[in-house]
């Protein structure tokens, strides 16, 4: 008789367990339910907003129009789950997102009559405490940034840019993050961006720029500016790299130093060399084009390295031409960066 009361008591403990699961997943499912109308809704409203900061006729129904895109961002982005919605907001409107879901990045321009172009954002970034994604707003101050390749900038004073594409590579466990973006300056200079995008200790506030490029001495971050009449290619990609091994060899009964050639695979961010398009010009950004000359930072233990004679190709050796000789001294030329 006992046996049956506790067997009786575990299955009404059991039922009540079941039951309690089955209400938490339906609330959860009604909770996800209603935050993706609510999305949907901000989603419907941002749509015309958007059209009208592209193509409104003045400055003021432009910039009106960002204002009210800009608080309904302010507000879809505080919904639960926010994180995990799909942006359909045309390609005006940039939307990356880390593998990892560690953070999304959003970011889109506004053109004045003049020419001139000022960038607005946000970041939703995972707060590790909380357990929650917390919401930054970016504020262009690119007017007044000094040595834009050298400093640490936040989301109060950001170097606005629209990001176009978000790299991540890993090193000794550790996740790198790097973005390119571009932007127009004015009517006559536009500029493209490569900047990492890091996270402080034990908090989700990003920060711009890190010492990863290894040039004449590190920068934070790579800032090519150059005409509005020209294009300059900057894009990320991964293949097989030449790269050159100094080792010693004896010849003829003497010990020599050679170069020796090696093939591997690497990631890598391919652009074109600017300089001025005359003598005389230089640190005007308006008369800088490309040379016709490619140049490339390769990720290489935890940094972006340059490497003058690195040249990329297929894995696919049918797509491929001979890789050039080495150069027999250093290349006359000099990467000319603006800052």
């Amino acid at each position: 008789m006992n046996t049956i009361c506790s067997f009786k008591t575990l299955s009404t403990s059991m039922c009540f367990r079941v039951l309690v699961c089955v209400l938490f997943l339906v609330s959860v499912s009604a909770v996800r339910s209603q935050n993706r109308d609510i999305m949907s809704a901000y989603q419907r409203n941002m749509q015309p907003l958007v059209e009208k900061v592209i193509n409104a006729g003045t400055d003021n129904e432009r910039y009106n129009a960002n204002e009210q895109l800009v608080q309904l961002f302010e507000e879809a982005l505080e919904v639960d789950e926010s994180f995990h919605w799909k942006w359909d907001l045309g390609t005006y409107i940039s939307v990356l997102t880390s593998s990892d879901r560690q953070f999304r990045i959003i970011t889109w321009p506004v053109v004045r009559d003049n020419g001139e172009y000022e960038c607005f954002g946000f970041v939703q970034s995972y707060n590790t405490k909380s357990e929650r994604y917390d919401v930054y707003t970016l504020h262009d101050k690119s007017d007044e940034i000094i040595s834009a390749n050298e400093v640490l900038l936040e989301p109060e004073n950001w170097l606005g840019c629209v990001y176009q594409e978000l790299l991540e590579s890993k090193y000794e466990g550790k996740q790198y993050y790097t973005l390119i973006g571009w932007t127009g300056i004015n009517a006559l200079s536009q500029r493209k961006v490569i900047e990492p995008i890091c996270f402080r200790s034990n908090s989700s506030k990003p920060q711009f720029g890190q010492a990863l490029f290894r040039r004449e001495k590190n920068l934070r971050r790579v800032v090519l500016e150059y005409s509005s009449r020209v294009m300059v290619n900057v894009h990320f990609d991964e293949q097989m790299v030449r790269t050159y091994e100094n080792k010693k060899i004896k010849k003829k009964g003497r010990t020599i130093n050679v170069q020796v050639p090696k093939e591997e695979k690497m990631k890598m961010i391919i652009f074109d060399e600017i300089a001025p398009m005359l003598p005389g010009m230089e640190g005007l950004p308006q008369y800088y084009a490309p040379t016709g000359t490619e140049m490339a930072y390769i990720f290489n233990n935890g940094r972006w390295e340059l490497r003058d004679n690195a040249q990329g190709r297929l894995a696919d050796p049918k797509l491929n031409k001979d890789f050039e000789p080495l150069p027999k001294s250093d290349p006359a030329y000099k990467l000319k960066i603006e800052n």
